[in-house]
């Protein structure tokens, strides 16, 4: 794959030979980590990227996709009939982030600044399965689930102390769980009751094993305090 020189602006590049600091000139914008965010399940329309990212005007969208695709992050292409819409992809390439990504996200959640009662997306909390799960506490279990919410379905399968999550319907899947991204945060990491959440979450299918499912996840522990009130105490 050739890629075509990255546009962004000279003041903003770290001119240093530093892999990192040129992941940084690739991705380092404000919002550009996110849009590869919400593509790793696999391509998006530009409403349906606006929509998950709460925050995001249009032209600043518009400028990070144009960016990404630039530096062969992203890629446009038209889906055949009868969608025949356009939509942004990852390249190969850009699918290569994802433990990158991973990793960020469980050194993030150490930080006592992390607040995970705030908008989570359903690629996100999709994506934090991968990050937290406990292959320990999940020992041999095999299991298979579904996650809808509004129009997007999303399947779950874990086995052999693996996790896997992707876009699309399991069919026969032990348990289908139809709820909002948060709730199912706050049913996973925040362990609230599912009967205090039953109002807005409907569960088909065998709600042990969700229940169970809830069980492999942990939040890691805070940084320590002294950590904590050098770096956000005077904030």
């Amino acid at each position: 794959m050739k890629l075509e020189k990255v546009t962004t602006k000279p003041g903003r590049r770290y001119h240093d030979a530093c892999g990192a600091a040129h992941g940084l000139d690739l991705v380092g914008e404000r919002w550009a980590l996110l849009v590869v965010r919400e593509l790793m399940m696999g391509p998006r329309r530009f409403g349906d990227l606006r929509k998950d990212l709460c925050g995001l005007s249009a032209n600043v969208l518009t400028q990070r996709l144009e960016g990404l695709e630039a530096a062969g992050v992203v890629r446009r292409r038209k889906l055949p009939p009868p969608a025949s819409v356009q939509v942004y992809e990852l390249t190969d390439w850009g699918y290569e982030i994802e433990p990158v990504f991973l990793v960020l996200g469980r050194w993030a959640a150490r930080s006592p600044a992390h607040d995970p009662t705030l908008p989570i997306s359903a690629v996100s909390i999709m994506l934090s399965f991968k990050t937290m799960f406990d292959a320990g506490r999940a020992g041999k279990a095999a299991m298979a689930l579904g996650f809808i919410f509004d129009d997007e379905s999303f399947q779950v399968t874990v086995s052999e102390g693996r996790l896997q999550a992707q876009r699309g319907q399991i069919a026969g899947a032990d348990v289908t769980v139809t709820t909002r991204p948060p709730l199912l945060a706050a049913a996973v990491y925040g362990k609230v009751p599912l009967s205090t959440l039953a109002a807005d979450m409907t569960i088909d299918g065998d709600q042990g094993v969700f229940e169970r499912f809830i069980d492999f996840f942990r939040l890691p522990e805070k940084a320590t305090e002294s950590v904590a009130l050098a770096r956000f105490g005077n904030t």
